[in-house]
């Protein structure tokens, strides 16, 4: 079986994506993840450009790293000095890893127009500095940053660039579509013509590694097929994150590789813990999970249509791909006005709801949804709010607490910005009232820092862990103006799960209220505190 090694840069290339910075304990927590999630080689970045890099490199020494290799990222030396006295390169060496990258020029565009240097001046560069690193003991692996773009337009200097970093001791060359303009049948060319040269000029095994970029939305695809045209380490990043539009998904390639075309790249038991991974780092990033990322996002697996899900009833791969356990995801069914009584009888087993064998809670419950969601509700997006529903029409559910009445201000003054204040009196274990005050950078926020007061003294902090993920806020018919009816989605998580909740009204307080409200009874559900387990 064809070894695929895999080689993750969201701690260098990822952090280019816009909005995304990770601290080096950031950093750090996300190393240690991808090591058991069992990925090669992790770049942990560029030592020589930043304090931040250089203190994860530090921070790295103090940890055991079991399955990867870290790795230090630079370019080649500067065409005014050697390679002895660049600080970059030197930089690689002092962090104290075993592997080193380094990118060069294969475009002659770069050399000539952006360097303003010689070609001959470039090959040197490359050759000194894979050289240096090498007489440090360093396994060395070169990027051939933008070599499709040169390849496609003066194809032997780019190959005389390849040639010249294995020739000075480069154990992995990785052809760079930095750019991210290429497409299918030419990587599948030039790919194919590096092997075989590489093979017949190197005196030395070769690995030969790929490296793409998003902006056709090629980057898997055009990793797949390196592969398949000789290829054996594929470059990535962890959700796809990187400039412009993004780098290659390793959340896509790893299952597609490994299940898809049975190359030896991971284990299962690993394989089972990329939606986790996904997740995890979407956290440290502070970006919000893209439900319809393929594998690991919440919608891969979705079915909302009724004949898709009497099928799946049935027989599972009629309109799945692949078992989502695999992958560490989940099938879901989507209840709305599409959906019939199929839907609605896998949901209710799902969550455990029992439904009556006549069918007279499921035609209730798909009646009063075709209502609700006339009127504005959209449960196929809010999960926690079906199964409270569900509940609540078959008379299943228990309230972790119930509303008498809250209250909030808002406050403006000339030169100040805006405070918001809430009182909340709620009744929770069988009648007990709280009342609790509590400040917000808005009305919402200050309503849920009332209500996790009041909660947290009877549930003991349970509700510690939960913080918002997306409020999103929609108005259902503008002609009414001011006075429209809004649909208010919140999507909450916690250390283990992500749930989102629902509400409708003419009033964004009111929506905003039946959301929250369904989030922190979800989660007091979830946590087993509804049924008079308390802390």
């Amino acid at each position: 079986m064809k070894k695929i090694l895999l080689y993750d840069t969201t701690l260098r290339d990822g952090t280019q994506g816009e909005k995304i910075n990770f601290t080096a304990e950031d950093k750090l927590k996300i190393a240690k993840k991808l090591d058991e999630l069992g990925i090669h080689y992790i770049e942990g970045g560029w030592p020589g450009s930043t304090k931040k890099d250089t203190a994860f490199f530090e921070k790295a020494r103090e940890e055991r790293f079991i399955n990867s290799r870290l790795v230090a990222f630079a370019s080649t030396r500067r065409a005014s000095i050697e390679a002895e006295s660049d600080r970059h390169l030197n930089a690689i060496i002092q962090t104290g890893v075993s592997t080193g990258t380094i990118f060069g020029k294969s475009w002659d565009l770069h050399v000539e127009k952006v360097f303003g240097i010689g070609l001959s001046d470039n090959i040197d560069m490359i050759a000194d500095s894979v050289a240096y690193l090498k007489a440090n003991n360093l396994e060395v692996i070169y990027d051939a940053e933008h070599f499709f773009d040169g390849y496609r337009e003066n194809p032997d200097y780019a190959l005389k660039t390849i040639e010249t970093a294995a020739t000075a001791g480069a154990q992995a060359i990785v052809l760079c579509d930095t750019n991210g303009g290429t497409l299918p049948h030419e990587v599948e060319s030039a790919v194919g013509r590096v092997c075989d040269f590489i093979e017949k000029s190197s005196n030395q095994p070769v690995i030969i590694g790929i490296h793409t970029h998003n902006d056709t939305g090629m980057a898997v695809a055009n990793s797949i097929t390196a592969v398949r045209s000789g290829a054996t380490m594929v470059q990535g990043t962890i959700n796809g994150y990187g400039e412009r539009c993004g780098n290659a998904d390793l959340t896509s390639i790893i299952p597609i590789l490994k299940l898809k075309m049975g190359y030896d790249c991971i284990s299962d038991e690993n394989l089972a813990r990329l939606r986790s991974i996904s997740l995890f780092v979407s956290e440290i990033a502070n970006m919000t999970p893209l439900n319809a990322r393929p594998f690991v996002g919440k919608s891969a697996f979705a079915h909302k249509a009724g004949v898709h899900v009497n099928a799946i009833m049935k027989e599972p791969r009629a309109y799945e791909h692949m078992d989502p356990l695999l992958v560490g995801n989940k099938r879901r069914v989507l209840v709305s006005d599409l959906g019939g009584k199929s839907n609605m009888e896998y949901r209710a087993r799902e969550f455990g709801i029992s439904l009556d064998g006549d069918g007279t809670d499921s035609s209730a419950v798909i009646t009063e949804i075709k209502r609700l969601e006339n009127e504005g509700f959209q449960f196929d997006m809010a999960d926690a709010s079906f199964k409270i529903l569900m509940e609540k029409l078959s008379g299943q559910f228990k309230a972790g607490f119930e509303l008498d009445s809250f209250r909030v201000t808002v406050e403006k003054d000339r030169d100040r910005p805006c405070r918001s204040n809430a009182i909340i009196k709620i009744r929770v274990d069988g009648g007990v009232e709280e009342i609790t005050a509590a400040e917000g950078t808005g009305p919402v926020s200050a309503l849920d820092n009332a209500l996790r007061k009041a909660l947290n003294n009877v549930y003991a902090n349970v509700l510690d862990p939960v913080h918002l993920v997306d409020f999103k806020v929609r108005v259902l018919d503008g002609r009414e103006g001011t006075a429209a009816r809004v649909r208010v989605l919140i999507e909450s998580r916690d250390e283990n799960n992500v749930w989102s909740t629902i509400g409708v009204s003419e009033d964004i307080i009111e929506a905003s209220w039946q959301a929250l409200a369904d989030s922190v009874q979800f989660k007091l559900d979830n946590a087993g505190k509804v049924n008079g387990n308390k802390a």
